[in-house]
C-alpha cells in the first residue's frame, strides 16, 4: 500500500510541475488531468471513494467543457 501512495505522489508532484511548466493551457491541461487523477488515487487509498468519485467528475468534466467549447 506505500508502494501505491508513493507512487501516485510522484505522479501528483509531476503533473503540478507539468501546469507550471508548459506556458500554454492545451499542454498544460495534460499536467492537469494527471494530477487530478493522482489526487483521486490518494483518496481512494484513505477510503473516500465516494467523494473521488465527485473530484474526478468535477475536474474532468470542468476541463472537458473549458477547452472543448
Amino acid at each position: 500500500m506505500i508502494n501505491f501512495v508513493l507512487f501516485v505522489g510522484l505522479f501528483f508532484v509531476l503533473g503540478g510541475l507539468a501546469v507550471a511548466s508548459n506556458p500554454s493551457p492545451c499542454y498544460g491541461v495534460v499536467g492537469l488531468v494527471m494530477a487530478s487523477i493522482a489526487g483521486c488515487g490518494c483518496l481512494v487509498s484513505l477510503g473516500v471513494y465516494s467523494v473521488s468519485l465527485v473530484l474526478v467528475m468535477v475536474y474532468l468534466g470542468d476541463i472537458l467543457v473549458v477547452f472543448i467549447w
